[in-house]
């Protein structure tokens, strides 16, 4: 970008509106699970995945023991491979948990549905969520931005849901 131009990348756009909207965490939390074995490694990705990212700490599935005791000591160099995708330091502690790790066809892992797990987005919240990022020119980045601003309203009305009487 030249100094004084009018334009600016669409990439700090979309920045300052995900940190604006409250979204960086969500949005890393759907990178890592999109792109986890591209992010780790493929060993790595075939025995663990991402789960989510609370207070700055991300949550990962471990298929064993074995592998909770291996990652624990590649947690700093996890952590430097993950604030890279994020170009800052949103994570700053992982925590390990053994759990169902699925592999699909390519060795890609499946997140296993869990109870209490996050709350699918209603047609109500897919069309608001579509509204908000129908200015989006980029398909793909349209449609990345309208499910992670759909599951965020989905996760708001379940949290209201639960919290009323």
């Amino acid at each position: 970008m030249h100094p004084g131009s009018f334009f600016h990348p669409v990439s700090d756009v979309l920045s300052r509106v995900a940190h604006k909207l409250g979204l960086e965490t969500r949005l890393l939390e759907v990178q890592l699970k999109r792109r986890w074995a591209e992010i780790v490694g493929e060993q790595i990705a075939a025995h663990t995945r991402p789960d989510q990212i609370r207070f700055k700490k991300l949550s990962v599935v471990v298929e064993n023991s074995v592998w909770l005791q291996q990652l624990t000591f590649l947690k700093p160099e996890l952590l430097d491979k993950i604030n890279g995708v994020a170009d800052r330091d949103i994570v700053t502690e992982i925590t390990l948990r053994v759990g169902e790790i699925r592999v699909l066809a390519g060795g890609k892992t499946e997140q296993a549905h869990e109870t209490g797990g996050p709350a699918t987005p209603d047609d109500a919240a897919l069309r608001e969520a579509a509204a908000h990022a129908a200015s989006v020119t980029d398909p793909d980045l349209r449609d990345r931005l309208t499910e992670v601003m759909a599951n965020a309203l989905a996760s708001r009305a379940d949290r209201h849901r639960k919290q009323s009487p």
